[in-house]
């Protein structure tokens, strides 16, 4: 699928812009793979991938514990799209093929 692969991400967050590195396989509408950024890495659950709509989802410690929900689109060798922060609002990722 056109998804598969490593990415590097750009988040913009309140603490200013975050980067990433995601690495993604999908298997039918199914989305897995690997989130990481500043030296830690976790597993990316509940993610779904349907055409270019991708969404999935990351637990992370660090800077606190939070949830983060990835909804994006693909085109190609570039991502877009919103990452949702719980109760701090949402905010814009784009990623770029690796």
């Amino acid at each position: 699928m056109a998804v598969d692969g490593n990415w590097n991400l750009t988040m913009t967050t309140p603490m200013g812009e975050r980067q990433a590195t995601l690495n993604l396989s999908s298997s039918g509408g199914t989305l897995t793979g690997t989130q990481g950024a500043e030296g830690n890495t976790a597993e990316i659950f509940d993610g779904t991938i349907s055409g270019d709509a991708v969404n999935w989802k990351v637990s992370i410690t660090n800077p606190m514990p939070l949830t983060l929900e990835f909804i994006g689109t693909v085109s190609g060798d570039s991502m877009s799209g919103e990452m949702g922060i719980g109760p701090m609002g949402s905010f814009q990722f784009t990623g770029v093929r690796a």
